[in-house]
């Protein structure tokens, strides 16, 4: 069955819960609002058992996706719901989504309540560059990004009276500079640190992390790259691109492996330029796209919408 006759669909509401019945027993200033993303081999009956297990207890599907690679099995879905937390407790619903996820052999099955859980706790790593950290620290103020940002670590040293370093002591987060060396990277030191982390972000750190860090850290890290198209590396990308004379330009944000820079892709965004556009437009428009794209990829992972798919690959719901 390919993915267009597996597609969710608000026509059905007797499956899914779209009925008023669900919406007339949900008070709205008690209800919460709940995710669940789920992944497993593909079988018949999976979408149902999902819709049951929110229905019979009361609560109501908002929207539902589906995804079924042909030829492949493996099934992937993402529910969001609402629902009464006194009438669904929240261990209680761990609980049902656990039965299912052994029912249908799961390899996936990850349920966030953000009115009930705790942010994602998350260190921004950084270098010299300062444009993704700082839209970072400002949509994390403006309540943007769903993170606790529990502290910044640079190889580069920002004296007291920096912005940054300012910004960062009047939301008491930790600032730590590690001076980097080719012999030493400092990653011990840096592993430490991020203990207590979900998951690192890693914004224009101009440093390669060794698969010895990588395994040792265990979790997620996300990264951001100027991805331009067509692709230029080394230093100063974007005078290599300028001079080139591109009429495309982009951002590239992915998971960190051990082999650089060809992580599974969470999101990318492309931008024309012309030959109106000097040096210092066409580095503006850069760094512009790689703010956006760096952020909008926190708000998917945290917002359970990427899943991994085959070996290199995401899937983006």
């Amino acid at each position: 069955m390919n993915l267009a006759q597996r597609r969710v669909s608000s026509s059905i509401p007797q499956v899914f819960g779209f009925g008023r019945s669900f919406n007339s027993s949900l008070d709205s200033s008690s209800v919460a609002h709940g995710i669940h993303v789920f992944q497993c081999p593909d079988a018949v009956g999976i979408v149902a058992k999902l819709s049951d297990c929110i229905a019979s207890r009361g609560g109501n599907i908002l929207g539902a996706d589906v995804f079924v690679p042909h030829n492949k099995n493996v099934f992937y879905s993402r529910s969001e719901f609402i629902f009464d937390p006194v009438r669904w407790a929240r261990v209680q619903m761990d609980e049902d989504f656990l039965r299912i996820s052994k029912m249908f052999d799961a390899t996936r099955s990850v349920v966030r309540v953000p009115k009930l859980d705790p942010k994602f706790k998350i260190a921004v790593i950084a270098s010299k560059q300062e444009h993704c950290l700082i839209d970072l620290l400002h949509s994390w103020q403006d309540g943007r990004l769903p993170v606790d940002i529990t502290r910044v670590i640079s190889n580069h040293d920002r004296g007291p009276d920096t912005h940054v370093v300012r910004f960062l002591e009047r939301n008491g987060i930790p600032y730590h500079y590690l001076r980097t060396t080719k012999e030493n990277k400092r990653e011990e030191e840096i592993l430490d640190l991020v203990q207590n982390t979900d998951f690192l972000v890693l914004a224009r750190y101009m440093q390669i992390l060794s698969g010895k860090f990588l395994q040792s850290y265990g979790k997620d890290i996300i990264n951001i790259h100027h991805g331009l198209l067509p692709s230029f590396k080394g230093g100063y990308p974007s005078k290599q691109a300028f001079d080139a004379g591109v009429k495309l330009i982009g951002a590239t944000s992915h998971f960190v492996t051990e082999e650089l820079d060809a992580g599974p892709i969470i999101e990318q965004m492309v931008e024309r330029v012309s030959h109106r556009d000097n040096i210092q437009s066409f580095v503006q428009k850069s760094e512009s796209l790689e703010k956006q794209c760096l952020a909008k990829a926190i708000k998917s992972y945290c917002e359970l919408r990427v899943l991994p798919y085959e070996e290199n690959k995401t899937v983006v719901f």
